[in-house]
């Protein structure tokens, strides 16, 4: 049994990375919020969460995790993102015994309002209008074993700008295993599989001739643009995580690694660790999206595939989003209950570093 896992994980963290030859497909999805990633524990040791998640966050990382949960637990996240753009999660879980955990969970990515511009007027017309995106979803997991979780997590997500907007549902779906080897855990999802997103409203009505070739055609047709449809940021992820020191001298190291093979970029891996002292303090490291810069791609052309060169600093023309991540967090006990606040830092090269703050409660 033992050499079926180590083998398991061994052939699908090197499938996962890079074996393929990398093609470059960022751009080609919708609802890209979803690939930002929630949880200032999370990010602070750089994405490397799928085996770890067992709090709030989980909703958004593995499904499964909250299943581990034996507290009703509120979780909330502010993030000031890139380019003005702020980025806010809320997270409700509530275990029910004998049957398993509930989630609730918000994903917003909210903005300022922009004024409209047109090809007459390209510094402004003086009319305001807004843009943004969210996701509702609920969550339920069930821990089937002792060591083994199922979680699933369906949701209703919606992008908007100014009379536009588009729907779509997506569903999540993780486990978590806990092996028999010393405190290694093994975690897998799935996320943001559902059908195709169209942009649709009244902006896209307008009035054409139908042939402008022939006189006499009335040029006042109405007509409803159609636009393209495009699918889900999916992202499968699988990690394994371990705790080296298991509570020695009051103290816990866990390292991670997590793969990931998205379908709107390459392969990649996550690595990240984290030092907790007295189950009070915590210190974090991570680095995301190791092995994805080569100097080589192969990006996506409407005519077909072509190679073309990246710089292995910048990256910016494969979607960079970062590696060095760091942070830390405090936990108090109040009874029974218990909060935590944790800090992220995230570096995103030539772009604004990221700073993430999350709070957690427990009753």
């Amino acid at each position: 049994m033992k050499r079926i896992i180590v083998m398991l994980v061994g052939i699908l963290l090197i499938s996962s990375f890079g074996l393929t030859d990398e093609v470059s497909k960022v751009g080609t999805t919708a609802a890209g919020f979803l690939n930002i990633d929630v949880g200032a524990q999370a990010v602070s040791m750089g994405g490397a969460y799928v085996s770890i998640a067992e709090d709030a966050t989980a909703m958004y990382w593995n499904p499964s995790g909250i299943a581990r949960a034996n507290q009703l637990e509120a979780l909330f996240q502010h993030t000031k993102w890139i380019a003005d753009v702020s980025v806010n999660y809320l997270g409700l879980v509530i275990p029910v015994r004998n049957i398993g955990s509930f989630g609730v969970n918000i994903n917003s990515l909210t903005m300022d309002d922009m004024e409209r511009t047109t090809v007459d007027r390209p510094d402004g017309t003086g009319e305001m209008f807004s843009a943004g995106s969210s996701a509702l979803g609920i969550c339920f997991a069930r821990n089937l074993t002792d060591r083994f979780s199922i979680g699933f997590n369906v949701k209703y997500i919606t992008e908007k700008i100014y009379d536009n907007s588009a729907h779509g549902v997506a569903f999540d779906v993780g486990t978590l295993f806990d092996t028999p080897f010393s405190g290694l855990k093994i975690g897998m999802s799935i996320t943001n599989y559902g059908p195709k997103m169209r942009m649709k409203g009244q902006d896209l009505l307008t009035q054409v001739d139908i042939d402008p070739k022939i006189a006499g055609n009335n040029e006042n047709i109405n007509a409803d643009l159609r636009t393209d449809a495009f699918d889900l940021p999916l992202m499968f992820r699988v990690g394994v995580s371990m705790d080296v020191l298991k509570g020695l001298a009051n103290s816990n190291l866990i390292l991670a690694v997590d793969a990931l093979h998205p379908n709107n970029s390459v392969e990649s891996l996550n690595i990240g660790i984290e030092y907790t002292l007295n189950n009070m303090i915590f210190f974090r490291l991570g680095h995301s999206n190791l092995g994805r810069y080569n100097d080589e791609k192969r990006i996506l052309l409407p005519d077909g595939y072509e190679k073309i060169k990246i710089d292995k600093k910048f990256g910016v023309a494969e979607g960079y989003e970062g590696g060095l991540s760091l942070g830390g967090g405090i936990k108090y006990n109040l009874g029974s209950s218990s909060m935590v606040f944790d800090y992220a830092f995230k570096d995103f090269g030539i772009l604004n570093n990221v700073q993430i703050f999350t709070l957690g409660l427990k009753f």
